[in-house]
């Protein structure tokens, strides 16, 4: 027997937060299978291709994806992707850390330095800006976020720093150095912000760079990404996922070393 927790709006589609499952050593894919099943008709649609998966804390995505099988007692949660839409932030919590993400308009002012002089403001903020053309959607940036976070606690980070490693795992390269290159701050090219505080601290950046900010992911960067990481159309046809590509990338950043 195992549990499943509904976090957020899943938890609209059944009538408890949490359900008992008298099952054991069944995969996440037989689990949403089941689920589907035991939903109400009358309930609202759970999105399954948009949640994220986490066994006793963990994202499946960095373990077996939905191969992933769920034991005796473990706590399985169900957590809905928020898409950002028409905002100038996007706010989640993973594994019991605050998240805001800003997109930060492109100037010729704003170079490496930028990122530099808000760690000094912000010290217990951790922050990181990478290139928009290197996030694809709200789904692959929180799932490549939770990946860093997971080896973070699990101590297998790509270098001494949750920042870095989440650079690296969008830029999908074991280099530092190649990481700040390809995904790093450029001028006149838009940056995703990312910042990991708590609610007031995270609060009062937003206002500080509320100017400086556009709306989120309003630009298509899948056809730049396609490219830059030589990824066929075939590749993409052979993952079943309302997001192929998103799904791909992470499964990159998840075994790189």
């Amino acid at each position: 027997m195992f549990s499943v927790k509904f976090v957020g709006g899943a938890k609209k589609s059944f009538p408890v937060e949490n359900l008992k499952i008298d099952k054991s050593n069944i995969s996440i894919q037989e689990l949403i299978n089941l689920l589907l099943e035991l939903k109400s008709a009358d309930t609202p649609k759970l999105d399954t291709e948009n949640i994220l998966i986490a066994i006793n804390g963990a994202d499946s995505s960095a373990m077996d994806g939905k191969s992933t099988i769920i034991k005796d007692n473990d706590l399985v949660s169900i957590i809905p992707i928020i898409h950002g839409g028409a905002s100038k932030r996007l706010t989640f919590e993973y594994s019991k850390k605050q998240i805001l993400i800003m997109e930060i308009k492109g100037q010729k002012s704003i170079n490496v330095k930028f990122i530099d002089e808000l760690r000094k403001t912000y010290p217990k903020i951790i922050l990181q800006a990478i290139s928009s053309d290197f996030i694809l959607n709200p789904y692959h940036l929180r799932k490549i976020i939770s990946l860093s976070i997971e080896s973070k606690k699990n101590n297998i980070l790509l270098s001494n720093k949750l920042e870095t490693d989440i650079l690296m795992r969008f830029a999908l390269t074991s280099q530092i150095s190649d990481a700040i290159k390809k995904a790093g701050i450029k001028p006149n090219t838009n940056f995703i912000l990312v910042a990991i505080g708590n609610k007031k601290t995270l609060n009062i950046l937003y206002d500080d760079l509320k100017s400086v900010s556009v709306n989120l992911f309003l630009k298509n960067h899948e056809g730049y990404i396609k490219k830059h990481f030589k990824i066929s159309k075939k590749h993409i046809d052979s993952i079943h996922s309302n997001n192929s590509l998103a799904d791909i990338l992470v499964e990159k950043a998840a075994v790189l070393l």
